[in-house]
């Protein structure tokens, strides 16, 4: 992408009015409207009687193409480890991998050394004569392709690789045994295949610097580290498509199998560190009254100064330590990446979420929840954040499925972290006013269900990650603000003025293949939240969470594709959603339903209502009339399926129709809104 295009960075809420206002559309401003009107009640029966009205000869438009899966996710049927419902077949499986990795980082050169050993377990039928890892630090390497603007360090730096104990040489990797980086991939020959039920042992020792602020989710600006993607790391092997070597260029993010990991990290004694996982030697890196306030956070209701300016530093909020330096081992289980972030000048506030019956032993359980920050960004409502983030991790936790992690961290890191979640993790960066700090921090903390609880494809099917997490985004908010907020207008307003001036692409499009960042931005974020609510209008609020809540339940710790996306929606509904699948995540069609006409027929009023957009949706219409009444009908979408463009029903004549109206509550997503409403003259 060349570097004049327009680019996306993870704070949405600014950077998306200015690719609005690049693009020519409206910006998506957002305001503080009364509340969302209620949904009209479904139509009295005999009220009123639909007619399709049928083309004249030849039908106008070919019915809607059904969604066939693709030839890998078939074959994955008939091998049993996928199903046609949207369940995980009788034979899923996935790959697992235990990590040990000891680190250290010279802050005063920036330069992370480390060294680690994989533990690779082959759970699948197929025998690997390869095995592929990520080094997503070499983005920053001279010459490394991007598709963003990126700070240049140097590539990762390879001291030793070895299989079972015996070191590879590089540069070999095709047919006699050895490893190649190639950009952000590296592909190993081991001297004997992976068979299956065997497993692999890799040691590799590396070093490199952390680049500086201006690196994407993530980055150091000498006092803030944030540190991320920055060890290598196993690329996934699935059952539908196999090896996923995609190069990482900056802007489609990632795919990442489940694992163990046992972390250590040496710093400066003083430093805070907040990572994936939990800390397992707290009382070999923190005093006795830092570890006596964390506890503290789980029992009380209210928001504990763990660390305040004044206890900062060696000796007060951690241990003096040995040389200067203190060495923090964290444990994770069950998790996708592993990511950290620490600073010398941190606070730290910490409180609890009650995330529900985890266990299944009839009691509540709680996670902490914890915000590190620059005592400065107070300014920016850090202060809030731990509050904040108790909210969110609550709310999410009931309206899907229970926290499972033992904590939720938000950091304040270097201003290009802008926005991006890891397990257990976020790290924020920027200034930000009161709504846009709970805004991002919910955002990024609904992400520990999709994609950290649920592992899709991010790469190549970004919708299933950010859609789904901007959908919950605006559940949350709405919920916070106690229906003040609108969330799902502004998502709504931003892909319809993207969808009008012609710049959107098509949700099932990988992540690097858009044509530039806005169509990336609406594609993955605001078109796919904003076909959530309209799917949730079309089959009712409580079919809808259960479908949504079942398919978190199905896909926990495992690998969805979009089919078992879709299947699972129409196994819970009992409907075939083909049309609307197709409309919205196939295709770039767009709905414009219009009043073409309403005339009297005698004792009857004829209204006749067209189909101008591609995008079928049933019509809610609103006939009011001249007593103050208003009658609600809805037509299915059934005619506009097989191929009409024109709807006609008749209603009683008297009292007078004074107005018809489609959708007048704008729950539905129509480009034209002016060709909606008929008054009586």
């Amino acid at each position: 992408m060349p570097s004049s295009a327009p680019t996306f960075r993870r704070a949405r809420r600014f950077r998306l009015a200015l690719l609005l206002a690049a693009a020519g559309c409206a910006p998506a401003v957002r305001s503080t409207p009364p509340p969302p009107a209620s949904p009209p009640p479904a139509p009295a029966p005999g009220a009123a009687t639909a007619v399709p009205e049928a083309p004249d000869g030849a039908r106008i438009r070919d019915p809607i193409a059904p969604v066939e899966p693709t030839a890998e996710f078939l074959r994955a049927v008939e091998r049993g480890t996928r199903t046609t419902t949207g369940r995980p077949g009788p034979r899923y499986w996935q790959q697992w991998t235990e990590y040990v990795i000891a680190a250290e980082l010279d802050t005063a050169t920036a330069m992370l050394t480390g060294r680690e050993t994989i533990r690779y377990h082959n759970r699948s039928p197929d025998t690997l004569d390869v095995v592929y890892l990520r080094v997503y630090a070499n983005l920053f390497a001279p010459g490394s392709p991007s598709n963003d603007s990126v700070p240049r360090t140097r590539a990762v730096e390879f001291s030793r690789v070895a299989v079972g104990g015996q070191p590879l040489a590089p540069g070999a990797a095709d047919e006699a045994p050895g490893f190649r980086v190639d950009g952000t991939v590296m592909r190993i020959r081991p001297r004997r295949p992976l068979l299956p039920g065997g497993s692999l042992e890799l040691e590799l020792a590396w070093r490199y610097p952390v680049p500086p602020d201006g690196a994407p989710r993530g980055g150091q600006d000498g006092s803030v580290y944030f540190v991320s993607y920055w060890y290598p790391q196993m690329a996934v092997y699935d059952d539908v498509v196999g090896w996923h070597t995609d190069p990482y260029l900056g802007r489609a993010e990632f795919y990442m199998g489940y694992g163990r990991y046992d972390v250590s990290l040496t710093l400066p004694a003083g430093w805070l560190v907040a990572a994936t996982g939990t800390l397992a030697n707290p009382r070999e890196v923190l005093t006795e009254r830092t570890r006596s306030r964390l506890a503290a956070a789980l029992r009380d209701t209210t928001v504990i100064a763990v660390v305040t300016e004044a206890d900062r530093g060696a000796g007060r909020a951690t241990l003096a330590g040995r040389n200067g330096r203190l060495t923090w081992r964290f444990a994770a289980d069950s998790v996708r990446d592993f990511d950290w972030g620490a600073s010398g000048i941190w606070v730290w506030d910490a409180t609890h979420a009650v995330v529900g019956d985890l266990q299944g032993d009839g009691r509540p359980d709680t996670s902490r929840v914890d915000a590190l920050y620059r005592p400065a960004s107070r300014a920016s409502f850090w202060g809030e954040t731990a509050r904040y983030g108790r909210h969110s991790v609550e709310f999410l936790s009931r309206t899907i499925l229970p926290y499972p992690y033992p904590h939720m961290t938000a950091v304040d890191g270097p201003r290009s972290c802008g926005g991006m979640e890891y397990p257990m993790l976020t790290c924020i960066g920027g200034t930000w006013d009161s709504l846009g700090m709970y805004e991002v921090t919910v955002h990024e903390i609904a992400h520990m269900w999709f994609p950290m609880l649920v592992g899709s494809d991010e790469t190549r099917h970004g919708w299933m990650d950010e859609g789904l997490t901007q959908f919950n985004q605006s559940q949350a908010i709405a919920d916070f603000y106690a229906g003040r907020i609108d969330d799902e207008r502004k998502n709504r307003n931003a892909y319809l003025g993207v969808a009008v001036a012609g710049r959107e692409g098509a949700m099932m499009v990988h992540g690097d293949a858009y044509a530039d960042g806005l169509a990336f931005a609406i594609a993955t974020y605001y078109k796919p939240a904003t076909m959530l609510v309209t799917l949730r209008a079309i089959l009712g609020a409580a079919t809808f969470e259960r479908a949504w809540r079942e398919y978190a339940a199905r896909w926990r710790f495992r690998h969805p594709k979009p089919s078992d996306f879709f299947n699972t929606f129409e196994e819970v509904s009992g409907r075939d959603l083909d049309w609307f699948w197709r409309s919205w995540a196939f295709e770039t069609w767009t709905a414009d339903q219009a009043v073409a006409s309403v005339a009297r027929e005698g004792d009857r009023v004829a209204i006749t209502v067209e189909d101008r957009g591609r995008m079928p949706l049933p019509v809610r219409l609103a006939i009011s009339r001249a007593d103050g009444s208003v009658e609600r009908m809805e037509l299915p979408v059934d005619a506009w399926l097989e191929g009409a463009t024109r709807q006609t029903v008749h209603v009683a004549a008297e009292p007078a129709v004074v107005r018809v109206a489609i959708d007048p509550e704008v729950t539905l997503p129509d480009v034209n809104r002016r060709n909606q409403t008929w008054r009586a003259p």
